[in-house]
């Protein structure tokens, strides 16, 4: 065809890695209108339509064959140049394609095609004239009573009116073909936060001296417009919410629009009801737990400018703000802020981005900041650091009690509770007030074993051993296998089977044994599985309609209970132990963060950690609520061994199902990563390759090579490089390569 122009530029969605190449397309006369930049489209690709996303107009090389656009997918464009800019450098930064991350950034967008509509039922008659047709139709009560509904609640469904008035929808369209009552096709709103209660409207609080200076220098970094990120550092209790809710009415004075993430779905329950008590219709609530009718709904409205307060999880840090003043983090230090599959983003990290695009500003809070922010946040870092050293009303920390599980084991007590914690269990219960168990561990035992052969039962399909539940199955808590455990063992046939461990249904358990009278709940991801049960749980331990919470870590952190005094850590080793670098940071941020969430309220608090390593550093940091403490004893840690913040990491893991074919793949990507770095001229370890600790899950093998390096870009040149070179040897190399740039985890 003659070549015109301009020509759409488009990003085609493919499956592969590196995609970032630019097609042009010709723009037939109907989408004139219709094709604009922020649009996805349907292309033909090859033999086959796929979707692609228009980045620009332009004209391509003479020799380009330009073949037309298929069909336009969306009305208006989805993304902006903002959010196509962080795209390229997600792409770049993460080893994606751009249309990788489009699509992760507009996925609210792309669960569902619109807003739903309903057909409501009015009716249509003036006022004067009802009298006189319910008169009419005396001889027809079902009529009646149907009108006489319509007239009291407008708006209804057909479904819903029939239910009300005990009738059929047939007697109601009877109303219709008679034009009393008419029917109309109306869109509604999926509202996420449809289920909490409506609030009395809340104004802010009265600040104390530190909070009163940490939000005068973000408000005026708001006001004046600039990039600027803030390290807030607050101990638990200190007020930092109430800092984030008033930073975030200084950016909607200022015509900006604000995010607020949290790192739990459990907390956003409590976190809607302060954020909608101060900011009413204007909060919207995203996170992946939503319906994707309700996400895509509250994306809609972030879009149309209707919710200038976004408050959700990781991905509601892509919310289509046209304008972003103010990127909240609380509990920055977490690692579920990182994506842990596919494009393995980190959201602090996109945060920091979009601000830098912005002009806006990045408040980061945490009572246990990630040893990289604290580095960053030191003199002359990119971070300002705002300390808030004291709680509300100058409460008290609790007091925090370290119990040697050895010495108890030794004195005869080989339970899940010591001692200690018992006692101050039926001293709060006495007291009529409420505790806090914390297990970071689900199910009932953590393993299953035969002390005959010593098999311990391990799921098929990954290289973890299945956990009891107590309605008697085993199940795998990595690809959800389940089986009904064994009256014999499969190995040896012995009765002589036994259940070791502890996981959060038997503290529950033991709990209800032990303290008869005390009303038990339990909130893990068990309990929680159906939608709002995460509301129920906290509204009913809030409204003291429980005396004993047990949880993982859903109960650890961010949440307020006034009612609680002690907070028991079951087993604090559990996290300490694990095979990874930042095990001994984790084991501190956790058990700092749950033994924060007692004394909250106008009663002084108390914590008992229950431990067999109870001389590590990080446990007796944790007890001294010393932060600085354990920031410099795990600093020279890192250092001598040259992990983050010192270095940059990068992990590939390779898997494929067969375990040859993984482990020679992984050897087969280190020998292209060596031939590749000596013309680098640059100083990047290799190691590995090794079995991945969880070395098979869902019947694919693991295998990962570990990359060090002093610079975050010297690792990414010499990854996209050797990714492209394995990708020319499809022949010889067969697994599947995931990239994950400074990952969070070794698992």
């Amino acid at each position: 065809m003659e070549k015109t122009g301009p020509y759409a530029e488009v990003i085609v969605a493919l499956n592969t890695r590196r995609t970032d190449r630019v097609f042009h397309y010709a723009v037939p006369v109907e989408f004139q209108d219709q094709v604009k930049v922020g649009v996805r489209v349907l292309v033909p690709f090859g033999g086959r339509r796929l979707a692609g996303y228009v980045v620009g107009f332009g004209f391509p090389e003479d020799t380009v064959n330009i073949r037309e656009i298929a069909g336009v997918l969306d009305a208006e464009p989805v993304f902006t140049p903002e959010l196509l800019e962080l795209a390229r450098w997600m792409s770049d930064n993460y080893l994606c394609s751009t249309a990788e991350a489009l699509q992760r950034i507009l996925s609210p967008r792309l669960v569902v095609k619109g807003s739903r509509e309903v057909g409501q039922i009015h009716p249509s008659l003036p006022e004067e004239e009802l009298e006189k047709v319910l008169c009419s139709l005396a001889r027809a009560p079902g009529q009646a009573v149907v009108l006489k509904k319509a007239l009291s609640c407008p708006g209804m469904t057909r479904k819903e009116l029939a239910a009300a008035a005990e009738v059929s929808p047939a007697v109601i369209n009877t109303l219709i073909k008679k034009g009393i009552l008419t029917a109309s096709r109306v869109k509604i709103s999926r509202r996420a936060d449809r289920t909490v209660r409506c609030l009395a409207k809340t104004g802010p609080l009265p600040l104390n001296a530190g909070q009163a200076s940490a939000l005068e220098q973000v408000a005026g970094a708001i006001r004046q417009g600039v990039f600027r990120a803030f390290l807030l550092h607050g101990v638990t209790g200190s007020g930092k919410t109430e800092v984030y809710l008033q930073a975030i009415a200084a950016a909607l004075e200022a015509g900006r629009q604000a995010v607020a993430l949290v790192p739990e779905i459990s907390l956003t329950p409590q976190m809607v009801e302060l954020f909608q008590g101060r900011f009413g219709g204007q909060v919207a609530v995203l996170h992946s737990a939503l319906p994707g009718g309700e996400r895509y709904d509250e994306w809609r409205r972030i879009k149309d400018g209707e919710a200038p307060v976004v408050l959700g999880t990781r991905s509601a840090v892509f919310a289509p703000l046209s304008r972003p003043g103010l990127f909240v983090i609380d509990e920055e230090h977490e690692s579920s802020y990182k994506q842990d599959d596919h494009l393995r983003y980190h959201a602090r990290e996109v945060a920091l981005k979009r601000a830098q695009l912005t002009g806006a500003v990045v408040l980061l809070g945490s009572a246990t900041p990630s040893l990289e922010s604290q580095l960053k946040a030191a003199a002359g870092g990119p971070y300002q650091l705002l300390k808030l050293s004291d709680r509300i009303d100058g409460r008290p920390l609790p007091t925090v009690q370290v119990v040697d599980m050895r010495q108890e084991t030794k004195e005869g007590n080989c339970g899940i509770f010591s001692r200690a914690l018992v006692a101050a269990i039926n001293r709060r219960l006495e007291e009529q007030e409420q505790v806090l168990l914390f297990l970071n561990r689900r199910g009932f035992a953590t393993f299953v074993i035969c002390r005959e052969c010593g098999m311990v039962l391990k799921c098929p399909h990954c290289d973890i051993s299945l956990t009891y539940h107590r309605d008697g199955r085993l199940r795998c808590h990595y690809c959800n296998y389940s089986v009904r455990a064994p009256d014999l063992c499969p190995n040896c046939g012995s009765h002589n089977i036994r259940h070791l461990g502890a996981g959060t249904q038997r503290v529950e358990e033991e709990a209800r044994q032990f303290f008869p009278e005390a009303r038990v709940l339990r909130m893990d991801s068990d309990s929680t599985a159906r939608k709002g049960s995460h509301a129920k749980i906290i509204s009913a331990f809030r409204d003291r309609q429980a005396d004993i919470l047990i949880g993982t870590q859903m109960i650890a952190k961010g949440l307020d209970f006034p009612g609680v005094t002690l907070v028991g850590v079951i087993n604090a080793d559990i996290t300490l132990h694990m095979p990874d670098f930042r095990a001994a940071e984790r084991t501190f941020q956790l058990l700092t963060q749950v033994a924060g969430r007692a004394g909250r309220g106008n009663l002084p608090g108390e914590a008992i950690i229950q431990t067999y390593s109870p001389d590590h550093y990080s446990i007796t940091a944790a007890a001294a609520h010393d932060c600085e403490g354990f920031y410099l004893s795990e600093m020279p840690v890192r250092r001598s061994l040259g992990y983050p913040p010192f270095t940059h990491l990068a992990r590939l893991l390779f898997t494929h199902e067969d375990e040859e074919e993984v482990k020679k793949g992984a050897m087969q990507a280190k020998e292209v990563l060596k031939k590749i770095l000596p013309g680098t001229g640059k100083s990047i370890s290799i190691l590995g390759p090794a079995p991945a600790p969880l070395s098979k899950i869902k019947d694919r093998y693991r295998w990962q090579l570990v990359l060090k390096a002093s610079r975050r870009d010297l690792l990414r040149d010499i990854i996209r490089e050797g990714l492209s070179g394995l990708e020319k040897d499809r022949s010889s190399f067969k697994p599947a390569v995931n990239v994950d740039i400074n990952p969070q985890g070794m698992l």
